[in-house]
């Protein structure tokens, strides 16, 4: 059985709010996005007078105390977060990050973005390109597959393209990585009966077999990218029921699918990936799984935060993910119960 370096990594990463800090469906340059990512990562509850309460000065992606509340799930996503009314407190915080997300030196047309109008901005994350560069010095074997709601791909494609041509200051040696980038993006459109797939004149479903969808992810090659079907989520109530799908296939030893996205969460009547298992060897048919049993094992919920200050951040995640299915794997051939992880 293939084990952590040795086996190839399928990474399937947001877009928004995880490797990159804007969204051009809604307008937002990296200033309202780090405001609104702030809104779903600090905590409070509601007074008696029905005030707003914190009950932490940390951001955190899971609460810090049973009763607490999001002020996203009160209150929706604010762009304007710390501009205005409580948000405030947090208003250094977010100063210190945008501060980080700076480009350095000459604006690059592809590589850079406009943000204040005296500013430009990284577009992609220092730390998604970390992830490629140390990924290839590891020797590992590895795609890339964007999947997002958005309408922003074939910038996201663009600019992974110009950094493998060496044209980040920061990452000149990914010129070195040899990872082709299709700057076609796909689709994947879901419906009660099935997923559909498709890019170019390739379409995939699951109507007979999901097989052929796995099969696909597994053996992608390079770096490119799929639109996910965000009415189906919505008509789902943006649960994992409608999420983005993802296939694993814990009898296959010599892959392993990653999925890393700022809205992934525990509550599975609150999250963005609609992730299932193929729990018998062979099966055309996966089962539904809870985002617990593969949190931080197949799933990443992304920390923004982190993911600015800390270069490291996504390597990390991948390394504790791959620790975390080895374990995953060997509980499964050992018949006992799959363990609930929780990132413990």
């Amino acid at each position: 059985m293939s084990s952590g370096p040795g086996r190839r990594l399928v990474l399937h990463v947001d877009l928004n709010n995880t490797v990159v800090a804007a969204d051009a469906v809604s307008g937002q340059g990296p200033r309202a996005a780090l405001n609104s990512f702030l809104s779903t990562v600090t905590w409070g509850r509601a007074g008696a007078a029905g005030e707003w309460q914190w009950v932490s000065d940390r951001p955190s992606l899971r609460p810090p105390c049973p009763d607490a509340l999001s002020y996203y799930s009160r209150h929706g996503r604010d762009p304007a977060f710390t501009e205005r009314g409580p948000g405030r407190r947090f208003r250094s915080l977010h100063a210190r990050h945008l501060q980080l997300l700076e480009w350095p030196g000459r604006p690059h047309e592809v590589l850079s973005v406009q943000g204040d109008p005296s500013k430009r901005y990284h577009l992609l994350l220092p730390a998604f390109l970390r992830l490629l560069d140390a990924l290839h010095r590891d020797g590992r074997a590895f795609a890339v597959i964007f999947r997002t709601f958005g309408t922003d791909l074939p910038r996201a494609l663009r600019a992974v393209s110009c950094a493998l041509q060496g044209q980040h200051p920061q990452f000149p040696a990914l010129r070195d990585v040899a990872l082709p980038v299709d700057l076609t993006p796909g689709q994947i459109r879901c419906s009660k009966r099935e997923v559909v797939l498709t890019k170019g004149a390739e379409r995939l479903t699951t109507r007979e077999d999901a097989r052929k969808l796995y099969n696909y992810f597994s053996s992608f090659e390079g770096i490119g990218g799929f639109q996910d079907h965000f009415d189906w989520w919505a008509r789902n109530q943006f649960s994992s029921r409608g999420g983005k799908p993802l296939w694993i296939d814990p009898h296959d030893s010599s892959v392993h699918h990653i999925f890393i996205d700022d809205n992934i969460r525990l509550d599975d009547a609150d999250t963005i990936v609609n992730p299932q298992v193929f729990s018998e060897r062979g099966s055309p048919s996966p089962r539904r799984v809870p985002t617990s049993e593969l949190y931080d094992v197949c799933l990443v919920q992304t920390d923004l935060l982190q993911a600015i200050a800390d270069q490291d951040y996504f390597l990390r995640c991948v390394r504790r993910c791959e620790e975390n299915y080895d374990r995953y794997l060997s509980c499964r051939e050992e018949d006992t119960p799959s363990q609930q992880w929780d990132g413990r």
